[in-house]
């Protein structure tokens, strides 16, 4: 997740390197606490090679942030992590 936090400043989406670890840690704020809890989706059959479900994020009104995972025991394992600025998405 650290990559993400510099590829999000260095892209501008924010003007301060702070701003994008606040960012970020509430991604993963949200992955920790919420994602036993947050109502999950099978994943269509499309996208399977992601995760076998998935799990939404609204960080702001422009970006949701979706992310893929496999469960077992009471486990999470997050397999992959996207946005809805790219084309995957469409499958949803």
């Amino acid at each position: 997740m650290r990559e993400l936090v510099f590829v999000l400043y260095e892209k501008e989406y924010f003007s301060f390197l702070e701003s994008s670890f606040d960012y970020v840690d509430r991604l993963v704020d949200f992955i920790e606490q919420d994602i036993a809890t947050f109502p999950s989706k099978r994943t269509p059959d499309k996208l399977i090679k992601f995760g076998s479900n998935y799990v939404y994020y609204k960080a702001n009104k422009h970006t949701t942030w979706y992310i893929f995972f496999e469960k077992k025991d009471n486990r999470y394992l997050v397999t992959y992590i996207t946005n809805n600025h790219t084309e995957e998405i469409n499958f949803l």
